[in-house]
């Protein structure tokens, strides 16, 4: 089995930016992202969420979470670095955190699910 390859800090700023990950940023070794939510429910259902994702990929995110705030950091810790995983992790926790029923969708395509809850949930700033 071949080693991973670790990222340096200016290919991990390139690859943030390549990926549309905007608001990933590089910090202490982790790449990190902050998301606001609604309340403490919507805060719940994205950690959740997220857990679901990183059992599934057994890679596996440290979460911070208070009412309204979620933190989320990624880092290869068997390699002690920024591999592959932890970007095709965070661009998966991104789609499934800001998704929303017409995402994706051409401007003149509709739904079924309508435009879904009225709530913001996660901002994605």
């Amino acid at each position: 089995m071949s080693q991973e390859k670790i990222y340096t800090e200016s290919e991990i700023t390139a690859k943030l930016k390549e990926l549309h990950l905007d608001q990933w940023y590089l910090e202490d070794g982790w790449i990190r992202r902050k998301y606001n939510t609604d309340g403490w429910p919507q805060t719940l259902m994205a950690v959740n969420a997220i857990g679901y994702i990183c059992e599934a990929a057994w890679h596996h995110a440290d979460l911070a979470i208070t009412w309204g705030k979620l933190w989320v950091k990624l880092k290869t810790h068997s390699v002690g670095g920024i591999t592959d995983k932890d970007f095709e992790l965070a661009v998966k926790i991104e789609e499934w955190v800001l998704w929303r029923p017409q995402s994706g969708l051409n401007q003149s395509e509709e739904s079924a699910l309508g435009k879904g809850n009225p709530k913001k949930f996660v901002f994605s700033n």
